[in-house]
């Protein structure tokens, strides 16, 4: 079931998709090759999908990296899950972000998404 507002919903190019998820480059990628990935079927937030769409949603997790490894070549990744606008979520369609991270991208990497959080190191 879609929601016609939904931009998630919309058609889109996929880069990789199985029956349940697909996966596509992020419009405002914080890193190249930065991928979302997303339940075919409109789910709000993550605790909402179903165990079947979640399990393929981590099964194009993994492809996906294997993907972004042939085409980049990157040095490490962040995957991350934001749930409701406290968290940062702008869009109302559970999505994994996987990060592609490249030696030197930032000057301190270290803490990874720890650093979101004010004082946190």
């Amino acid at each position: 079931m879609a929601v016609s507002d939904c931009i998630f919903c919309q058609p889109r190019p996929y880069v990789l998709e199985n029956a349940r998820a697909a996966a596509f480059f992020d419009n405002h990628p914080v890193s190249l090759g930065h991928l979302l990935i997303i339940p075919k079927q409109h789910y709000a937030t993550y605790f909402e999908v179903p165990a079947a769409d979640r399990a393929a949603m981590a099964t194009l997790l993994d492809e996906a990296k294997v993907y972004l490894d042939g085409q980049y070549q990157p040095d490490g990744y962040n995957i991350g899950i934001n749930v409701g606008p406290a968290a940062g979520q702008t869009i109302m369609h559970c999505h994994i972000h996987l990060i592609p991270r490249y030696r030197g991208d930032i000057l301190h990497p270290e803490g990874g998404i720890r650093k979101l959080l004010p004082g946190e190191k």
